[in-house]
Order: structure tokens, then C-alpha cells, then sequence
């Protein structure tokens, strides 16, 4: 894939991921209006998808399922994919358990 077309995937992709975090964080009764941003932040941020990927490159991903099967495919793509890194690293955070790149060595 060019570079430019990567990019223009990855910023429909972008959108789509934020669309699916508001979504999801909408739908869970245990994050309170107050932490919204900060989860939202956490699920959509470079650092996060940069645990997966790439960053620009797992947008990219999503961006293309999103036109190849439209927006229930690129969600349900997000919900297998990138969901179960981003549960497990929020149960992480709250057990105060860090990533091994944070630990002094």
C-alpha cells in the first residue's frame, strides 16, 4: 500500500475507531461521565494502538474493512481485534499492574 493511500485509510479509520470508542464507553455502566475522555483518549490514543501495530498503519486497517464491509465490519473487526488489548490493559491499570516497557530494569 502507497504511503498516501495508507494515510487517507488510516484517517477514515481514525474516525471509525473514535465513533466505536464513544460507543462503547457510552454502553458501559462502570466508567462515569467524569473518566469518559480519559478512556476515550486511552482507546484511541498512538500509544495505545502502537501495542498492536504500527500506529498509522492499525488505523489503516480499520479504514480499509471499514470500505471493503462498511461500518458493522469495521466495528465488529475493532471489537475482535483491538477491544480485548485495550479490556486487558484497563484491567491492568486498575490492578496497578504496568506495562514492562514502564518497569525500572
Amino acid at each position: 500500500m502507497k504511503e498516501t493511500e495508507k494515510r487517507s485509510k488510516a484517517w477514515i479509520g481514525d474516525a471509525v475507531l473514535a465513533l466505536f470508542a464513544r460507543e462503547w464507553i457510552l454502553k458501559q455502566s462502570d466508567i462515569l461521565p467524569g473518566e469518559r475522555v480519559e478512556v476515550f483518549t486511552g482507546m484511541t490514543s498512538n500509544r495505545f494502538l502502537a501495542c498492536l501495530g504500527e500506529p498509522t498503519g492499525e488505523e489503516a486497517k480499520i479504514g480499509a474493512v471499514y470500505e471493503k464491509d462498511g461500518l458493522k465490519g469495521a466495528f465488529a473487526y475493532i471489537e475482535e481485534t483491538i477491544l480485548p488489548v485495550f479490556k486487558k490493559q484497563r484491567r491492568n491499570l486498575a490492578r496497578g499492574v504496568s506495562s514492562y516497557r514502564d518497569r525500572k530494569k
